[in-house]
């Protein structure tokens, strides 16, 4: 999906301009493009003629006040006037969330940008939840379909979703986002305000840093809007997407160098890379178990252990504290691990568990001459008819 890059390129690099007050800000640094191309210039080269199936997700819920959601649209509009738009080249969506989810127009419907703008203007907030997972669900089901104008994958036109929020999302986002990628979706996250940036980057496709953006308020979108017809366009390799670094294209002039994210290495191709493995001795710190984890790694305890607060070391748990262990009556700690046990009278059953009361007239279990009479976990003695029992309470005469 490197190639939506290219055509939203105008998008994320304005996110970088310095000169904007409060503009947002990257998770990673990257290279600066190499030329200042005009408006009208960018909008001919690497920006214009890259066609996307491009779908919005929008978010609003409470949180996003009336007048803040009338920025977003803003947003969208001048976000659209940036896009080479039309049926041959991009196709744009727009979908409204909350708890619920509207899709406000599917991919077939609009191929102008007054359309669409005119379309915009009419959104209403639903002012609910925040179900961004179930909105990402709703795209993959009911827009990223050729039924809905999504384009043949014979085609290979890049199917690309924008998400802006300013909450935390009120469901598992992040195995739907997963599925989304899988499905060839690429998902670009952006953050506004009160916008939790863990799940930013849990939605969001690699590389992160440029995938997933913060600005500090819907004000500062409005005024990047109206910047995009003055925004750089890159023509160089790496950012038109032509480029075949697996992971970070750095531009080096006319041409380009690869590089890898932290935590892995560069093959001998120069290309592609490699994850480190952390867990190799001598490289972590871990107590017991180390997990490698795409060039780092985290650590973890035995069966019968806990991590201790250092995230390193272990500690054995006590496994007979209420709540972890599943005995029946008496719980014998093990260093780690435990035996059940029972009272006396008891005796423990075959699944090792629960306990029964024993027999105690049971041979060898009383000292009754005659006869043995069971009371739960006690016994009397008694005679035969003919006999009475002696003052010793177990011998008859």
């Amino acid at each position: 999906m490197g190639r939506a890059l290219g055509t939203l390129v105008c998008f994320l690099l304005l996110l970088l301009l310095p000169t904007v007050p409060g503009s947002p800000h990257r998770l990673r640094r990257q290279p600066r493009p190499g030329g200042r191309l005009s408006g009208s210039q960018a909008a001919d080269t690497a920006c214009k003629n890259r066609p996307l199936d491009l779908v919005f997700i929008i978010d609003s819920s409470r949180s996003v006040r009336p007048e803040e959601f009338e920025k977003v649209k803003v947003f969208l509009s001048e976000m659209i006037d940036t896009l080479d738009v039309g049926e041959r080249t991009t196709r744009v969506a727009v979908m409204n969330y909350a708890s619920t989810v509207k899709v406000e127009f599917p991919l077939r419907t609009y191929f102008d940008k007054a359309s669409m703008k005119e379309a915009i203007s009419h959104i209403e907030p639903l002012s609910a939840g925040t179900m961004t997972g179930l909105a990402i669900q709703t795209a993959m089901d009911e827009v990223f379909t050729e039924e809905m104008g999504t384009r043949p994958a014979n085609f290979n036109i890049p199917k690309v979703v924008i998400v802006v929020t300013d909450g935390r999302p009120q469901d598992q986002v992040q195995d739907v986002a997963a599925s989304a990628q899988t499905a060839g979706i690429e998902i670009y996250a952006v953050g506004v305000d009160r916008a939790d940036m863990q799940s930013l980057r849990t939605m969001a496709s690699e590389p992160l840093d440029e995938h997933v953006f913060y600005v500090e308020t819907y004000g500062v979108i409005e005024k990047l809007t109206s910047k995009f017809r003055e925004t750089f366009c890159a023509a160089n390799v790496c950012a038109l997407g032509t480029h075949d670094c697996q992971h970070v294209c750095v531009s080096n002039g006319e041409s380009y160098l690869c590089d890898c994210y932290e935590g892995y290495t560069l093959n001998p191709d120069k290309r592609t890379c490699s994850a480190v493995d952390m867990c190799e001795p001598g490289r972590h710190d871990c107590d017991q178990i180390c997990v490698s984890n795409n060039g780092s790694y985290v650590c973890e305890c035995y069966e019968g252990y806990t991590l201790n607060p250092d995230k390193k070391t272990c500690s054995a748990m006590d496994m007979c504290a209420p709540g972890r262990h599943d005995c029946e009556q008496v719980c014998l700690s093990n260093d780690g691990s435990y035996s059940c046990d029972c009272y006396e009278g008891y005796t423990l059953n075959p699944d090792k568990k629960t306990c029964s009361a024993a027999d105690m007239c049971a041979p060898g279990r009383h000292d009754c001459e005659q006869v043995c009479l069971r009371d739960d976990l006690f016994y009397t003695c008694d005679c035969y008819q003919g006999y009475t029992l002696n003052p010793d309470k177990k011998t008859c005469s």
